[in-house]
């Protein structure tokens, strides 16, 4: 059982990287709920404050990636379809194999969202502009603690390695 929830951890912190860059994915947390369930395996030991000060920081990631992007859409004169934009065109821009498509497909989308609400095209450019930004900043804040998170399984694997080295071992 413990080598299932040690796979099923890995899988979940590896797809809380990948959630740190799709939006569809809450990245953070679903590596955490890694971390956790690490911690349910026989071999290594519930540290409540491990796992309390991780949550914590998942929650707080994952509440800053509702309002980071609205705050740098608004500062910039943005609109909601400027934000729906931005996360189509993330999903284009991981579609589309040509380099720096991630990066520019999200701003483009951010901008043809701007101009389906707005005629001006100077406003739209920052307001696509704004919440292009919004967007890198939370996608940044995501993958960063995503990443530790990651870190944080690898230090515990690490830590605990001779036992669970010892589940893969069969004697025959």
């Amino acid at each position: 059982m413990d080598i299932l929830l040690i796979i099923l951890s890995f899988l979940l912190v590896c797809l809380g990287l990948l959630g740190s860059i799709l939006p569809m994915l809450p990245g953070p947390p679903l590596s955490w709920l890694g971390l956790l369930i690490l911690h349910l395996t026989s071999i290594i030991p519930i540290n409540w404050w491990f796992l309390g000060i991780t949550l914590f920081v998942a929650v707080i990631i994952f509440v800053l990636d509702y309002i980071i992007p609205a705050m740098g859409t608004k500062k910039f004169g943005g609109s909601r379809a400027g934000m729906i934009g931005t996360s189509i065109g993330l999903v284009f821009g991981i579609l589309i194999p040509l380099p720096f498509s991630i990066i520019i497909c999200p701003f483009i989308g951010a901008l043809v969202g701007e101009f389906i609400n707005q005629t001006d095209s100077k406003v739209a450019f920052k307001a696509a502009f704004g919440s292009f930004l919004g967007f890198l900043a939370s996608t940044f804040m995501k993958f960063l603690v995503a990443t530790i998170f990651f870190g944080l399984f690898i230090i515990k694997i690490w830590e605990y390695r001779s036992p669970i080295i010892s589940l893969f071992t069969f004697d025959i």
